[in-house]
Parts: structure tokens; sequence; C-alpha cells
């Protein structure tokens, strides 16, 4: 038999555990009286608080829906906004479309750096073109004419084996151009002065991109009281071509080719040789000297002051025969350009694009450009 030890009471003050709780039978539970009851309003409250319907009019109706023996009312059509201009193409004249492709005809919109022109005057013009073997134009050029017979022309030609070439030669030609038009200085230091700028603008792009080695040709022409003031640094070049009298070339190149010719090689081989386009100076950092050649040469007679990349005068490099080509571009009515003859005055423009197609026509192997002065400069025939 199990019998169940005695618990000891709790410690004072402690209730006693359930089990050994003593309750008292439980009695029959005497009902409890209903809580009373909350005054319920009267009906009279209920109508006062409750607003009347459409006391402040009909609800507005919802757009749109239909209005049976009734009109809804009218709203003005959303403008059509106009589409964005993204040029025409010059294919097949439809419209580029926001990334440059032709909606029509789907031909890529042209880079502008590939083909630009500028004509700041009715004698002074300049074509810049990427050329056909290329696929980016590196030459850059900048021109400028005051109507009064003053001109500036800058030529650069970017070196294809340097990077951010074509970041330095336009660098070099807005930087040239902006001391060439400054009159503070007599034209032969100015040019000193604007190859010095090109130069310092061919370095900061090195320091803009410290990857690469930016380098570039330059050459640059002042037009000013009937001179032509000239420098150069590498092989981009100047000519004088008038209607009559000796052609010339205004500048020498500094390049392997130039030196052969000097040491007796004739200039037919010696372009035409490996070495041809192998340049001694240039602009950029780590350009030995950037010293100009400086030349004048008058300019009151007519005829025309060209500048050029070798992308043009790859295909006629002695001066007589760029003459006969300028001039039978500029009257091609004559009979093939067989002998010297006085051109007609075209729009150098005109001739400008005229002297790059010719050169694409023969392969457009570099990149081309052009720049053209016709003189004699001012507006009524002489120097202003």
């Amino acid at each position: 038999m199990t019998t169940t030890p005695p618990v000891p009471p709790p410690p004072d003050g402690l209730p006693e555990p359930a089990d050994r709780q003593q309750t008292a039978p439980r009695e029959a539970a005497e009902p409890q009286a209903d809580p009373p009851e909350a005054d319920e309003p009267e009906a009279d409250e209920f109508e006062a608080e409750e607003p009347e319907p459409f006391s402040d009019g009909p609800p507005p109706l919802p757009e749109p829906m239909l209005v049976l023996d009734g009109t809804l009312p009218e709203h003005p059509a959303p403008a059509d906004e106009e589409a964005p201009d993204h040029g025409t193409c010059a294919v097949c004249g439809g419209a580029y479309d926001e990334d440059g492709w032709c909606t029509e005809c789907g031909s890529r919109r042209p880079d502008p750096r590939h083909h630009f022109s500028a004509r700041p005057d009715d004698h002074v013009a300049a074509v810049c073109d990427r050329g056909i073997r290329h696929e980016d134009n590196e030459d850059a050029m900048a021109v400028w004419a005051d109507g009064t017979g003053r001109a500036a022309l800058v030529v650069c030609d970017g070196v294809t084996t340097a990077t951010r070439s074509a970041e330095a030669s336009m660098a070099a030609a807005d930087a040239a151009l902006e001391v060439l038009v400054d009159d503070a200085l007599a034209p032969a230091e100015r040019i000193v002065a604007a190859t010095d700028a090109a130069a310092e603008a061919v370095e900061q792009v090195g320091r803009d991109f410290p990857e690469s080695a930016p380098s570039c040709t330059y050459v640059a022409a002042l037009v000013q009281d009937g001179t032509a003031t000239v420098g150069s640094v590498g092989d981009s070049r100047a000519y004088w071509l008038p209607d009559s009298g000796e052609p010339r070339r205004l500048t020498t190149d500094d390049s392997m080719a130039e030196e052969q010719v000097q040491a007796g090689i004739d200039r037919q081989t010696a372009e035409a040789g490996p070495m041809a386009h192998t340049i001694t100076r240039w602009l950029g950092p780590d350009s030995p000297d950037h010293t100009p050649v400086v030349t004048t040469q008058d300019v009151t007679t007519p005829g025309w002051l060209l500048l050029c990349s070798d992308g043009l005068w790859n295909y006629a490099s002695e001066p007589r025969a760029l003459r006969e080509v300028v001039h039978t571009l500029a009257r091609p009515e004559a009979d093939g350009g067989e002998a010297p003859h006085t051109p007609s005055s075209p729009d150098p423009l005109d001739l400008a694009q005229a002297l790059v197609d010719w050169a694409n026509d023969r392969g457009g192997a570099d990149n081309i450009t052009v720049a053209l002065v016709r003189t004699p400069t001012g507006q009524d025939g002489t120097h202003g």
C-alpha cells in the first residue's frame, strides 16, 4: 500500500498550493440582475445626426461615361509632340533615328568628324575629309578671314601610329588659329607663337590622357598686307600656285624622304619609298623640337595659296603638277589641263571639295585636308 507523505505547510505569508487549498462547497449561484441598459437615443436624435442626401449637390460623374440624353464635357485632344530631328540620310533622304540609323534604308549616319568644311568669306575655305581607306579622320583644319583681306589658315595631320592623334590635331589647329587672329605681334612672330600654342595644346591632350602619346604635323599661314607668312613642322605643306608665273612650294618637309632628296635621291623615288612618311619633327610631348621654319611669299597677283596634308600631295607633289590639277578643276571645260592656262575664279569651297574628290578618286589612301586662299583677297580685287 502506498501512502502519500504529508506536505509541510507553506512559509508564512504564502498561499497554499492548489492541491492543499480547502474550498467550501459551492452554493447555488444566485441569479444576477441584468446590467442596466444604456439609454437609447430617441428617433429624433438619429434624424438630426444623419446628413441629408445630396445636401451639397449631386456627386461628380465619373469620366468617361455614357450620359443618356446629354453630352459629355469636351476636353481638348492632347497635342502631338514633335518628334526630334536627328538629321536626313544622305543616301535616300530618309530620317535618322536617335541611334543614327536611317529609318528608310538602314544607312549609318556618318561621323561629323569624318568630313567637315569652313568658308569664312568669299576668298577663303577649307575641307577636311577621312579619305577612303582610313576608318577615322585624324586630320584637322581651322581657317579665319575678316573680310578686309586678312586671313589665317592651319592644317594639322595626326600621326596614325600615335594614340589620341585625332584630338591632338584638332586641339593644335584651334589653338594656333586663336593666336594668328590676334594682331598684337608681327606676322612672323605670330607664326612662331601660334606654333608654340599648338604644341602646348597637343601636350595638354597627352596630360588629359596619360596612357596616350598624341602627335601631329602642322602648317599655318597668315595673309596680311599682300604677303603670306608660312610656318611648318612635319610634312604638311603650303604651296603658292599663281595663275601665271612659277609655282612654288613654301615649306620643307621634316621627313626621311626629304633627307633622302637632300642626299641626292630623286623626289619621286624618295616619296614612294617605305620611309617616305616617317617624320623627323612633329608636335607632341616627345617632339625633339617644334620651332617652325618661317617663309614669306608675295600674294598680290591672282593665284591660290594652298595648304594641305599629305593625303592630297601624295598624288601631286611637285608644284607644277599640283597647279595643273588646280587649274583643271577650276576650269573643267579646259582641254584636259595639258598646258598652263589662266583659270576662272571658282568659289574656294567648291575647289577645295573638288581637290578632295580628286584625291579620293585616286585611292584616298590617307586623310585629306585642303585649305585655300584666292588672291588678291580684298573685296574689291585688291588687298584691304
